[in-house]
């Protein structure tokens, strides 16, 4: 792992470094699949933007709320701090920009949620490989399996052999990235993002189980508590999208 890089005299944080190759990665799947669209393949930099601008300020928010009580005394300085980029916060605001663009720009919609599914697990992905080799805590519990590995280098150290729940979560969604893409013409509007929620909310469900989260309610974790809800959403969306179906088979 390697939190900093130093180049020409600057320190460069890899998270951040990774964190632009997602935007570079995502912006050349959007500007393809816009081009699919028949959309002018230049709203790729709008959109772009958009949901950079709103990532950044929901994940800084939603970190700040999340761990109040540590930054209460200094909450203007948390706010712009370097650290702290939470993935649901991220999200949340990301959408709400992505949202504006696309009411200014007539595409609010099922399809832009389905045209969203694939970039989402593609950053998802993308943005653990930065956690990896920063090293900024989003490991998993004390193992001895083979490929368990200590970050005692890392932005939060540690020097007992953990679970390398980056690694795993990277695999994972980009995996569920690529089959998303290769079905992104497959179904109706509003299915693909369906799917979206119900696989990457389990897959979050599921290393949960091995990361060092505190439990808060029933045994679950906070990420558990909101992937349940979007599984749940996913779930439902699914059923009432196949209901006109039964009934015509009936």
């Amino acid at each position: 792992m390697q939190p900093e890089i130093h180049v020409l005299g600057l320190s460069l944080k890899s998270f951040g470094i990774v964190f632009a190759c997602g935007f570079l990665a995502a912006g050349a799947i959007v500007a393809r699949r816009l081009r699919e669209l028949g959309r002018p393949v230049d709203q790729a930099y709008e959109l772009e933007l958009a949901a950079l601008l709103g990532g950044l300020i929901g994940s800084r928010l939603y970190y700040v709320i999340q761990n109040y009580s540590q930054v209460k005394h200094d909450l203007l300085g948390s706010l712009f701090s370097g650290s702290g980029l939470v993935w649901y916060g991220g999200v949340i605001g990301g959408t709400l920009g992505v949202v504006l663009w696309a009411h200014r720009r007539h595409f609010l919609g099922l399809a832009l949620l389905d045209y969203a599914a694939p970039l989402l697990a593609l950053g998802y992905a993308i943005g653990r490989i930065g956690c990896q080799v920063s090293g900024d805590g989003d490991y998993g519990t004390a193992s001895s399996l083979p490929w368990a590995m200590a970050y005692p280098h890392g932005t939060k150290p540690i020097h007992t052999t953990v679970q390398p729940t980056p690694i795993y979560e990277t695999l994972a969604m980009g995996l569920l990235a690529l089959a998303l893409w290769r079905l992104r013409d497959r179904f109706r509007p509003g299915i693909l993002f369906a799917l979206y929620l119900v696989l990457s909310g389990t897959e979050r469900v599921l290393v949960e189980i091995i990361r060092r989260n505190h439990a808060v309610v029933a045994g679950l974790t906070v990420p558990q508590l909101f992937s349940l809800a979007l599984v749940a959403a996913g779930v439902a969306w699914l059923v009432q999208a196949q209901k006109p179906l039964l009934r015509a088979i009936s």
